[in-house]
């Protein structure tokens, strides 16, 4: 059982899974960076300095300045500014990914057939 195992982990598809998974993660931390950091604050300016991310609804009726304060007391909340920035990074990551499978499906038609 520890031959199969050692030689389904050396084949290269595991490997190379192993590595996509490794670059994808830090993708992700790209990606995170880029709605935080640059678009999120940039939305947040086209709407007169409106902070995005800290917009929600206290679902007990009262008012807080911060989602922080709200849970802080025990109020639920509904962070709809949380989930537009978590659906912009998706979208982001997904039309990167389109674009890399796309431009890989032009190389795969492209490369001449191999050999046998």
């Amino acid at each position: 059982m520890m031959g199969e195992f050692k030689k389904f982990i050396a084949q290269g598809n595991v490997m190379d899974l192993a590595v996509g998974v490794i670059i994808g993660a830090a993708f992700g931390k790209i990606v995170n960076s880029l709605v935080n950091d640059i678009l999120m604050p940039l939305i947040g300016l086209l709407m007169k300095g409106v902070n995005v991310a800290q917009q929600f609804i206290a679902l007990d009726g009262n008012t807080y300045l911060t989602i922080e304060e709200a849970k802080s007391k025990g109020a639920a909340v509904l962070a709809y500014g949380n989930f537009l920035q978590g659906i912009i990074d998706f979208l982001i990551i997904a039309f990167v990914l389109f674009i890399i499978v796309k431009q890989a499906n032009k190389l795969k038609a492209q490369a001449p057939a191999e050999v046998k």
